[in-house]
Formats: structure tokens, sequence, C-alpha cells
């Protein structure tokens, strides 16, 4: 897998100063962490959800969480679990090339389960989405995790779903945030991400965010990323890689307020249908969303549909100047600290404070590529719909 692979090698060298590597399910978790861009949830009772994988690994995806949770009634949930032992059969049978796979279950129990009834198709499965995670919730499904990578003898990674009411409600935050942090540093080689559900967080008020509104503009939303932020996210080692709240908007509906993205980036691109399109289906919104993640602390996004995904990795590329700062920062001669000026001339490098965030950004560098110096957001996101 490589982010980009899916359009062509001469497209590649010209929008790449340093290309994206490839990788694979076996690759360092710390790699995987990063490298898992926009991951695409798909229902688990997908008819025909084998095809839909291997379409989307065409397109440019790399992981996908089939959910067995809340995308499903209560009352399919046995069909959904047999229909996901079915496809993945169908892949395994025919050594189809897929994404990274994640299962998002219900209860603890359905882990070790599925793992025995995919029998040798559990080679495709990376890992486990666990909802409602809680301290006392997740204990439970990590020991399952635990019970089920010794039974099939293979690495298994669990995504928690950060969206309990404790952790939204004021007087429960920090003892929960506290309880998350306990048992996912016990069970640290095994958490591969922490992703953040945004629609419940909003549910438990009542809410839900307009294609004009972004998840920042929530300020109760807001807030618990700001601490899920600072207590899980942190650049000190104790930290995880926390991913994007989902974006729920993929249709045109009527708009509020003015669009959200600037004129002169796709006037120079050539690409104003482009601009067009993109707020005719409310993707402004997510495109600043997705800025304001990274902002935040957030690397990567939870995606519902598939015009989502293209958005997501576009915006995850380094830019030139960012990686020319991050080199300079990391320079071995300047481990002593100090100050200086960009290679860009516009901004002050100050090589302590700025150290942790150049480390990060090499190695989104690596698995998303650095762009050419006079490449943008806009070439990138053309290519990649070109390729999709």
């Amino acid at each position: 897998m490589r982010h980009f692979g899916h359009i062509p090698s001469t497209v590649r060298a010209g929008l790449f100063h340093q290309e994206p590597v490839d990788f694979t399910a076996d690759s360092p978790a710390r790699t995987l962490a990063v490298a898992l861009g926009a991951t695409l949830y798909s229902p688990a009772t997908r008819p025909r959800l084998a095809d839909a994988v291997r379409k989307q690994a065409g397109r440019g995806v790399v992981s996908m969480v089939l959910c067995l949770e809340d995308s499903i009634s209560d009352a399919d949930v046995e069909a959904g679990e047999a229909n996901l032992v079915q496809h993945f059969a169908d892949l395994a049978a025919d050594g189809s090339d897929v994404p990274l796979l994640f299962i998002r279950v219900r209860e603890p129990h359905q882990i070790t389960d599925l793992v025995d009834r995919l029998g040798a198709s559990v080679s495709l499965l990376s890992g486990f989405v666990l909802p409602k995670f809680t301290e006392n919730r997740g204990r439970a499904f990590l020991e399952a995790l635990t019970q089920a990578e010794r039974t099939t003898g293979r690495r298994l990674f669990a995504m928690p779903v950060l969206e309990s009411p404790e952790l939204l409600h004021l007087e429960t935050r920090a003892e929960t945030l506290a309880g998350i942090a306990s048992i996912t540093d016990k069970y640290r080689d095994r958490v591969l991400a922490l992703r953040l559900g945004v629609t419940d967080f909003c549910s438990a008020y009542g809410l839900r965010r307009s294609p004009d509104m972004t998840a920042y503009d929530i300020k109760i939303v807001a807030n618990v990323i700001a601490d899920v932020v600072n207590v899980l996210g942190r650049s000190d080692g104790t930290g995880f890689t926390v991913t994007g709240p989902v974006w729920e908007y993929f249709r045109p509906g009527e708009r509020m307020f003015k669009p959200q993205l600037r004129r002169s980036p796709f006037l120079e691109g050539r690409a104003e249908d482009l601009r067009t399109a993109l707020i005719e289906h409310d993707l402004d919104g997510l495109l600043r969303e997705i800025e304001l993640d990274r902002a935040n602390g957030l690397l990567g996004k939870t995606c519902i549909h598939p015009t989502h995904v293209v958005p997501v990795h576009a915006l995850s590329v380094v830019s030139h100047e960012e990686w020319s700062d991050a080199q300079d920062i990391l320079r071995p001669e300047r481990d002593g600290g100090g100050v200086l000026r960009s290679a860009y001339t516009n901004k002050m490098n100050e090589v302590k404070p700025h150290r942790a965030w150049a480390e990060r950004t090499l190695l989104r560098a690596e698995v998303f590529g650095v762009a050419k110096e006079d490449v943008g957001f806009v070439d990138l996101l053309t290519a990649g719909l070109a390729g999709s």
C-alpha cells in the first residue's frame, strides 16, 4: 500500500519532491497510526462487501472499518457477522489487495468469536474498533483482543472510540480521561489510534452541526476534543494518534453562509470548476474541518463517504515549506537549540519548542509524501480525484 498509489507514477513524479513510502499491514505501529488517513466506514451487512473493499482499495483508500455497531440495526447483527465471514473468505480466496481492515464490534465476545469464524482469512484483519470506550468497558475488549492474538498468532490492533457520556459530561470528564489513559497505557502496544465519536457527543445534547459549521464551532464538542488531546495526545511519549471526527454531509443542501474556499488557489491552478463542485457538495466545510483537525492535534479522519477520502489525503501531504522547516529544525548540529530564520524567509523556527512538531511532520512526510515547491493542495486534489 501507499498513499496516492492509485495515480500513475508519471503524475506522482510531477507532484512530489519526496514520494509517499510503501507500507504493509505488518509495518511498525508508529507508521500505521499516521498512515490510516481517511478511514472509510462501511456497514458489515453490505451485500457486495468484498467488491466494495476491492473498489475502494483501487481508489486510494488505505484503511476501512466494517461496522457491526451503530451503522446497522440490532436485528441485523447476526447477519452482519455472517456476511463478514463470507466476504473475508472471498477476499482471501483471490488474493485481493486490501486496505487495512478493522471490524467495529459491539461487545467483547464478538472479537474472539469472529477470529475463530474467520479462520485463515483472519490474515486480512488488522484489528478491531472498540465503541463507547472507557476504562471499565475497555478492559474487557482489550482482554478479548489479547486472547484473539494468542489464538491467531498474529498482531491485532485496537482503535478505541471515545464517545461515552462520561467523557462528555464535565463532572466526570477528568476521571474518565484518567481512566482511559491508564488502560490504554497498559495495552499501549495494541492501541493503534484513538477515534472521536463526535456524533455521540452532539447526541447527548440534542445537537447536530450543519454543513456550514465544523466540529470546532460547537463549543461543547470543541472543549471535549481539546481535553482529549490534552491528556491523550501529548508528544512526550505518553500520547497516541487521535483521529479527526466524521463529516456527515456528502450531498448539496441549502446554504446559509458564504463558501469557505478562497478563489485564488483555484484560479492559479485553473481549477475553478473544481472549487464550484466542492462548494456544491458542501465539501468546503470538510476542508476547513480537516485543517482545524490538524491545528488541534488530530491526524486522519473518520469518513462515511468515498468523496471525503481524497480531500483528507490531499491535505495530509506535507508542503515543501513545512518539510524544509522540519529538516532545518532537526539538523544534528542544532541539538543545542537556538532560533533560525526559515529557508522561506517568512517565519522564525525556534529549535527546541518546534522539535516535536518537526518530528511529527517528517513522519507524516514519510507516508503522505512531500509536495514539490510549486505544488499546492489544488494540484494534489485534482490528481487524486482523477485517479479515483
